[in-house]
């Protein structure tokens, strides 16, 4: 089974109360939950970094690992126009990592949380048999604001923020530009805020499994397909790492046809990569075909 393929069971298992504080669930960035009352929505999200999955202690220094743990969560209040408050963070670690070590992750982490205004506010610490880091990010935004998946519309322009393939181009060679880029993610919050107060952007997400799935996913949920052409390449990178290498961390997003979006964004490049397309739900063209979505998906190549 596929990763969307678990998440459609388990949506249709799922079931909410009538007069639900939740409003938004499973299905975007992050989850939604509205107190009564409350002027601002509260954003939560949750990210697992996993030894031998996401990161290799041989060539991840402990401050990296850190410091992208909470980048992955601040990176989904980001694409929802959010504004970061507070995190939790549950570790689990082997007998062999030392205090050294521990503190350095920690400095990683608390330093970006700091830049952020997101406070970390608990969590836990457990034995494990691989160094395991869930992250749990709170945020607020505007009662009834926050960017979502499911707002494209036929027409609408399609972009990306920063360039594309960095990630996937430092994973493979591991040193320069590219290789901070892999390590040290930066999550897009001041932009993802102003994509909703000034753009109106009419849908939006990270591109943490890479541009050909999560555009995808944006489709799907708005009901829509998507025609791409050229994207805004990292130095050196490939258009395959581009498209399917994941880990940008970058911001997709759509905006109503003639919107006028600045070439850039406090030194972040933002380019028109597209447009929405009617019909084909979940469908994206690139060059007059269809685009396979060969991004990240954990599930994809499991047998079972």
């Amino acid at each position: 089974m596929t990763e969307a393929e678990i998440l459609e069971r388990l949506k249709k298992r799922v079931r909410w109360p009538l007069n639900s504080p939740l409003i938004r669930g499973i299905g975007d960035d992050c989850a939604i939950y509205r107190a009564r009352g409350a002027a601002e929505d509260l954003l939560l999200t949750t990210d697992l970094l996993i030894e031998g999955t996401h990161f290799l202690t041989s060539t991840h220094r402990p401050f990296d690992i850190g410091h992208k743990a909470l980048a992955r969560g601040l990176s989904d209040i980001a694409s929802m126009g959010g504004q970061a408050r507070f995190c939790l963070l549950s570790l689990g670690l082997p007998g062999n990592v030392n205090q050294k070590w521990i503190d350095s992750f920690y400095s990683g982490l608390l330093k970006l949380a700091e830049a952020h205004g997101a406070w970390l506010a608990g969590g836990d610490l457990a034995r494990s048999p691989h160094i395991t880091c869930d992250i749990v990010c709170g945020g607020g935004v505007p009662r009834g604001k926050a960017l979502l998946r499911n707002g494209a519309s036929p027409e609408d322009e399609i972009y990306v923020s920063g360039t594309l393939g960095g990630s996937a181009l430092g994973l493979a060679t591991n040193r320069g530009a590219a290789r901070l880029q892999h390590l040290r993610p930066q999550p897009r919050l001041e932009l993802g805020q102003y994509l909703r107060q000034r753009l109106h952007a009419t849908a939006a997400m990270d591109l943490s499994d890479g541009l050909s799935i999560d555009l995808g996913r944006l489709c799907e949920a708005s009901g829509v397909s998507a025609d791409i052409h050229a994207l805004p390449l990292f130095p050196g990178a490939t258009l395959e790492q581009a498209l399917h290498g994941g880990e940008d961390y970058e911001l997709l997003f759509t905006v109503r046809a003639g919107t006028r979006v600045p070439r850039s964004f406090r030194g972040i490049p933002l380019t028109r990569i597209g447009k929405i397309l009617a019909g084909s739900r979940g469908r994206v063209w690139f060059g007059g075909q269809p685009l396979a979505a060969l991004g990240h998906d954990h599930f994809r190549h499991d047998p079972s």
